[in-house]
């Protein structure tokens, strides 16, 4: 069974940033793409952007060009790197494995997630 586990979350006043943290508890973690999903209050979840295996990144059109996602794969850890934050990224973050860079679907069990507050 393999536990994802999130931290790095806060408040933080709109245009900071923060550094969200993953650690994924599996034997070899570089083969896996994996995503930072969010969910905002009364939202379903929604795609905030993969690392593919051979480091290739998308994004969502809403966080391009303010967040960037990253790995270590040594480290077994997954980051995203949140700058210029806005209210409306406010949620609960979550990281999980996807198939590749072109799909969307989470295919472990969810970790608890880190809550993301932007506000003055």
């Amino acid at each position: 069974q393999v536990q994802l586990v999130e931290s790095g979350g806060g408040l933080v006043q709109p245009g900071g940033s923060l550094r969200l943290s993953c650690v994924v508890s599996v034997s070899v973690l570089s083969v896996n793409a994996m995503a930072w999903f969010r969910q905002a209050p009364g939202n379903k979840r929604e795609w905030v952007a993969t690392i593919s295996s051979d480091g290739s990144t998308t994004y969502a059109e809403s966080v391009k060009g303010r967040f960037t996602i990253s790995r270590d794969n040594a480290r077994k850890m997954v980051y995203l790197q949140m700058n210029n934050l806005k209210p409306e990224d406010s949620a609960v973050y979550y990281c999980n494995k996807v198939h590749s860079s072109f799909t969307r679907a989470a295919l472990w069990d969810w970790g608890q997630g880190t809550q993301v507050t932007v506000s003055s």
